[in-house]
């Protein structure tokens, strides 16, 4: 009888072997361990045992159910005439049983049952029934819609045709009317002209018996006024003279015209109308006459002499009174004007009370041809202002920033302690981002790409020791910028280290920060429950890097951690707490919220969002915040959570909307109280921003000349980045530009935050450039139109793969590296003169090889005194290829024939080799 022990019986049947023990026990088989043998009887019992307890297997099924679903559409068109599809879904179930064999069927153990029951007959013909009701029903109304569609598309048809009718009777009957009406009108201009002509000459007459009249008053009044007043009179009217608009401003403000702009006006008209005309002339006479009248009437003395004469005129005094209301300004204003850094030559007109035609005239006599709304520096302005009679006064520059810093001060306020603000640290895949999953029990690393953080997360979590707000730094060195902003809003840093890994490149650098920040450490070796974990060694090598421990003297706890276990969070927590009760973190509460930016995005559906960090204060909805060079209103707040809330009180981050356009990172988050200086000093910023902007542009440019200049033609790269939020885009361009060398350079075209649309597209043909879109994509159209032009868009979400990307293509940029190799070492033992060849040398080769065309340098002395390229090559009369050491052979130097015997060639080839940054 074969036997085998339980190990190998287990192998046999590919189980292991504790369950298979287990299986033995309970079929009344006693094993205790996996060397005992089992024979062909505990085989069977072990097989009785599973027939038992899981069925006979050998039994075949004698019934089987199959279902059936058919899907089915159905178009029908609404009133509009839009169709919309119906889905009919018909499903169907059989139940087959298996027939018995004849043997069987002889002495049946009872009557076979139905293959389908009557419930189950009944079911399907109501299921038949209603969907072939439904289907006629649907028929049925679509043939309806359909008629109903067809009466109106025939009415519509009808009403146009009878409009279209209408039209061209209207159009026909329209036409003759328009050609009649333009016969009447050249009638009537006709007519017009000619007694606008018969009028013309009448004025004209008019005013020559009107030009003679007072011709003779004039030498009447010379006869009887005063010496004095004869005098007087030319002084008076030499200041009416002046074409000032200083001068002219009252009597444009009374709304008087020079007769010349009357008379012109009423020629306008006359040629309009005719009637009008008419009547116009006819006033215009009888006030002439009226005023010949009284002119005559003064013959004895004038205006002057009715005056003196006590006013026998009462007319005529009226008028000479009304004339006197009005006195004509005879000197200039002379205006005190502030001029800013800036002004608008519409704002500078208004200021000297001037049209600002006359400004512009001005202008234009200075040599500058400007527009109204253009704007003119304070020097320009200045000039203007001087040369049309005014004093010019440079404005104080208004200094906002200290503005700021006085709205700032909050002495009074009461200081009321807040939480701490702890930003973890450390090098890749240590498992920072994993530790605060634990924390506060949400999966973030799953979201990120190769679970490698590549934003800051803000976030707070309420312990039962008090609260503590943190900040989670992604972990690669190219986010050195995030490393340092966040250590600039922090209060205790947890540097993270693996100890299984130790400490690397990035803890150092995270090191450095929190040291140059003046920040406490809190160290966490995590990773305690891996095989490799060595906390000792991550201890010294800490120690090495003056990170010392409190156990030896030092002021950082060390707290042994597991992120996936749990294990030492709650003492790292205590720890964390208890340095911030050490550093007495206060903050006020109910004053105007401060704060700082964390991250900023353009979000497609909500416009410019912020991740901000209030640091003291209370930010509530509907606040008026100025963010470096944005301002808005907050219309929405919302927690870590994406829930709103309406206030958010010291160390709490919040996301909030409403801003006019994407902060940096970094920037300094102020409550303004007045919206119109939020505004103002927002603008004032932006410009200032341009100007330094464009000065370090022009300063680049003078540079990159001189650079150019001095050390030849620099290769360059050019860049168009555009990212998700405004902290990658940072550190993104950071890194890039570090890439940059002596030979070949970097430039960054333009850097955003959102989407790749087109205008991205369009200057990246124009530069050249490269789009390179980390965590953001470009649409449909903006795709085919970086197709039709050959521009190259490349996406990434792991932001060491662009840099390692665009080092590559930098690398690939660089002139290859030269290095000769040596080939051979040649003796000349025979010199050879040829009249029409020229020298021929006789070699016998030492070293290596010789080879036609190679490159040679001539030793004399072992000097270098030529090098140059081998021309000929022959062993005996034929020519070769190469000759190899040991072997003699004879050839000539290409344009050299300046050798003697003795002389050494060295044989060399240069090879090329590639460099990387």
């Amino acid at each position: 009888m074969a036997t085998n022990n339980v190990a190998q019986f287990a192998a046999e049947l590919n189980m292991p072997a504790d369950a298979l023990l287990g299986q033995l026990r309970n079929a009344g088989v006693e094993k205790k361990s996996v060397d005992d043998s089992l024979t062909n009887a505990d085989k069977d019992k072990l097989l009785s045992y599973l027939r038992g307890s899981h069925g006979n297997p050998a039994e075949e099924k004698k019934k089987i159910s199959l279902t059936r679903k058919e899907t089915s559409e159905i178009k029908q068109a609404d009133a509009s005439g839009k169709s919309r599809t119906i889905q009919v879904e018909v499903r169907k179930k059989r139940t087959f049983k298996r027939e018995e064999p004849a043997a069987e069927k002889a002495t049946p153990k009872a009557p076979p049952a139905p293959v389908i029951d009557e419930a189950e007959q009944k079911k399907r013909a109501e299921e038949s029934r209603r969907q072939a009701e439904l289907i006629a029903r649907q028929e049925a109304e679509l043939r309806e819609k359909q008629a109903k569609l067809a009466e109106l598309e025939a009415e519509k048809a009808a009403r146009q045709q009878a409009e279209e009718e209408a039209r061209l009777a209207a159009a026909s009957s329209e036409k003759d009317v328009v050609e009649e009406a333009e016969n009447k009108t050249e009638e009537a201009a006709q007519a017009a002209e000619k007694i606008a002509a018969e009028q013309a000459e009448k004025a004209e007459e008019a005013e020559r018996t009107r030009q003679a009249v007072e011709d003779e008053v004039a030498q009447i009044k010379a006869m009887m006024t005063p010496p004095k007043k004869v005098a007087k009179q030319p002084e008076a009217e030499a200041p009416a003279k002046k074409d000032t608009a200083t001068l002219r401003r009252p009597a444009d403000k009374k709304g008087t015209a020079p007769k010349e702009e009357k008379k012109g006006t009423v020629e306008k008209k006359s040629i309009k109308s005719a009637n009008v005309a008419s009547t116009w002339q006819e006033d215009a006479a009888k006030k002439r006459n009226a005023g010949i009248k009284n002119r005559g009437g003064a013959a004895t003395g004038g205006r002057d002499g009715w005056r003196s004469g006590g006013g026998r005129n009462r007319k005529g005094q009226q008028a000479a009174d009304r004339e006197s209301n009005f006195q004509q300004p005879t000197e200039a204003v002379i205006k005190n004007i502030h001029v800013p850094e800036t002004i608008t030559v519409a704002e500078l007109a208004h200021q000297m009370a001037v049209k600002a035609s006359e400004v512009i005239k001005q202008l234009m006599s200075l040599g500058q041809m400007v527009t109204i709304n253009q704007v003119l520096d304070q020097e320009t302005a200045m000039i203007l202002v001087e040369e049309m009679g005014h004093k010019a006064f440079a404005a104080k520059i208004q200094d906002h920033e200290a503005d700021l810093a006085a709205m700032g001060e909050d002495a009074d306020a009461e200081l009321l302690p807040r939480a701490p603000v702890v930003t973890v640290m450390g090098h890749v895949d240590h498992g920072k981002t994993s530790l605060l999953d634990y924390i506060r029990r949400t999966k973030i690393a799953s979201g990120e790409a190769g679970g490698i953080t590549q934003h800051i997360g803000a976030y707070h979590v309420k312990t039962p020791n008090g609260m503590i707000t943190f900040l989670d730094t992604p972990g690669h060195e190219a986010f050195t910028a995030m490393r340092a902003r966040g250590a600039k809003a922090t209060d205790i840093v947890i540097l993270v280290v693996a100890a299984d890994d130790g400490v690397m490149p990035q803890t150092k650098e995270a090191i450095a920060h929190a040291k140059a920040a003046g920040v406490p450490l809190v160290v966490a070796i995590n990773k305690i429950d891996k095989s490799g974990a060595n906390v000792d060694r991550v201890t010294q090598e800490l120690i090495a890097e003056d990170v010392v421990p409190e156990q030896y003297g030092g002021d950082a706890p060390f707290v042994p951690v597991s992120a996936k276990s749990g294990q030492g969070i709650d003492n790292l927590l205590e720890n964390v707490l208890l340095q911030a009760e050490i550093l007495e973190l206060t903050a006020p509460i109910d004053v105007p919220a401060k704060g700082l930016v964390i991250e900023a995005r353009l979000d497609k559906g909500r416009g410019p969002v912020a991740t901000i960090l209030v640091q003291s204060g209370t930010l509530h909805k509907t606040d008026v915040v100025l963010v470096g060079q944005e301002f808005g209103r907050v219309r929405a707040m919302l927690d870590e959570n994406a829930k709103p809330v309406d206030d958010a009180g010291p160390s709490i981050p919040v996301e909030i909307q409403g801003l006019t356009g994407v902060p940096a990172a970094g920037e300094e988050v102020l409550v303004m109280t007045d919206e119109r200086k939020a505004r103002e000093i927002a603008l004032f910023r932006q410009g200032k921003f341009r100007d330094v902007k464009l000065a370090r542009q022009q300063a680049a440019k003078l540079e990159n000349m001189f650079d150019q200049i001095a050390e030849g033609e620099v290769k360059t790269l050019p860049l168009i980045i555009k990212t998700d939020v405004q902290g990658s885009q940072e550190a993104l361009t950071s890194s890039m530009l570090k890439l940059s060398n002596d030979e070949v350079r970097l430039q960054v075209v333009h850097a955003g935050v959102g989407g790749i649309t087109e205008s991205d597209v369009n200057l990246a043909v124009a530069s050249g450039a490269v789009i390179i879109g980390f965590n953001t994509r470009a649409d449909a159209q903006t795709r085919s139109l970086a197709e039709t032009h050959g521009i190259d868009i490349r996406y990434y979400n792991i932001i060491y793969d662009a840099i390692d990307d665009v080092k590559a293509a930098m690398s690939g940029m660089l002139t290859p590296e030269k290095r000769e190799q040596t080939l051979g070492l040649v003796d000349i033992r025979q010199v050879i003169h040829v009249s029409r060849i020229g020298s021929i040398a006789g070699c016998f080769v030492l070293e290596g090889l010789v080879r036609r065309g190679a490159l040679v340098h001539l030793l004399r002395d072992n000097v270098v005194i030529w090098s140059g390229e081998i021309d000929s090559l022959k062993r005996f009369k034929d020519d070769v290829r190469e000759v190899k050491s040991g072997f003699e052979c004879g050839l000539t130097l290409r344009g050299y024939n300046d050798i003697k015997e003795g002389d050494q060639l060295e044989v060399y080839e240069v090879q090329e080799i590639a460099r990387t940054l």
